[in-house]
């Protein structure tokens, strides 16, 4: 409940408890207010009693920290009923990376093989060149640059 509160902050409340009720008084204060929280614990366990019986025994492991939404989620996703872990598992991404890798180098192969002879040194030339239109040809038209 207070796992928050820090050293410091718990002299600051018990100083400030001192201060306010006084010596003589802290000790009632103290066991009123557990007494409090005691009751508002009973009160809780006493409602989330009273409404697993009224949703019956289909709901028996029904626990209300599953309305949490991330709650939630984690554990319908770690449900085995949906195959979501075969799903997760068929996605190999180390296998498609390589297939990838596979399918860029088999195309480069080509191309170097190609290109080797016109290009200097083996390597293939990256650069963008604009190619230049000939002369029956008419430069690219753009409706939207006039």
């Amino acid at each position: 409940m207070f796992n928050d509160i820090g050293p410091l902050e718990l002299v600051t409340i018990i100083v400030l408890a001192v201060l306010v009720f006084g010596p003589d008084k802290l000790p009632k204060v103290i066991q009123d207010v557990t007494r409090t929280i005691r009751k508002i614990r009973e009160f809780s366990e006493s409602a989330k009693q009273d409404i697993r019986s009224e949703l019956g025994p289909e709901f028996k492991d029904f626990e209300f920290e599953d309305l949490n939404p991330k709650t939630f989620i984690r554990k319908q996703l770690d449900n085995d009923d949906l195959g979501l872990k075969e799903i997760r598992n068929g996605f190999d991404l180390k296998k498609e990376m390589a297939e990838v890798t596979d399918a860029v180098n088999g195309r480069e192969a080509e191309a170097s093989s190609s290109a080797a002879s016109s290009s200097p040194g083996g390597r293939i030339d990256m650069t963008k060149k604009p190619e230049e239109p000939g002369q029956d040809e008419r430069p690219p038209f753009d409706a939207d640059a006039t």
